[in-house]
């Protein structure tokens, strides 16, 4: 569990990795975002990469937790539309954590930060491959491609459309635009 203080350095460890980059992202810079000497940034994480790995536990934590909330009476289109519009919200109101749905530079930085990648990406995917699953059992979702490929094409259209509303400087209704896209998504998934 983060400390309130922690989820602090998180916060703007995040909106200093999706200006900059994971070469921006010293704790020089951190301390000034801050508003705090270094020393006091080495009290909550022993290191750049503890803050790295602490960011991206606390987003897979927050996506299991507002996924895992959702009610399972609810239909599989409706439970699809929820997954992305959660996502969409959550990203609207923290934008300076889109560096994790790209993990821009953070590959390859250590193996613990790409377990922690690939953790987060497990994570929307356990979520994802059972419902689409489920979907296409029913009858409700075509079968004729693979679950695990639709999550793979759901997911790559996720990521465009978070591509195109970080490079425009979060400029568009990420909400509307997103909800535009699920369904587009939901009309060729459909029987």
């Amino acid at each position: 569990m983060i400390s309130e203080r922690q989820k602090e350095i998180i916060d703007a460890a995040g909106k200093i990795l999706t200006e900059s980059g994971i070469g921006g992202l010293t704790t020089k810079k951190l301390a000034q975002e801050m508003g705090f000497s270094e020393a006091a940034i080495y009290r909550h994480f022993p290191s750049k990469e503890a803050i790295t790995l602490g960011m991206l536990e606390f987003l897979r934590e927050n996506m299991n937790n507002r996924l895992s909330s959702f009610d399972a009476t609810l239909g599989v289109e409706e439970r699809f539309r929820a997954i992305f519009s959660s996502q969409f919200s959550f990203f609207t109101q923290h934008p300076h954590f889109v560096v994790a749905v790209f993990s821009d530079g953070l590959w390859e930085e250590s193996d613990q930060i790409n377990q922690a990648i690939l953790a987060l990406m497990e994570t929307k995917m356990g979520f994802l491959l059972p419902l689409i699953s489920e979907g296409q059992s029913i009858g409700t979702f075509k079968s004729d491609v693979s679950a695990e490929q639709l999550v793979h094409l759901v997911l790559g259209a996720f990521r465009l459309q978070m591509f195109k509303w970080r490079v425009s400087g979060f400029s568009f209704d990420l909400n509307a635009s997103g909800t535009q896209l699920i369904e587009s998504i939901l009309t060729v998934m459909k029987n």
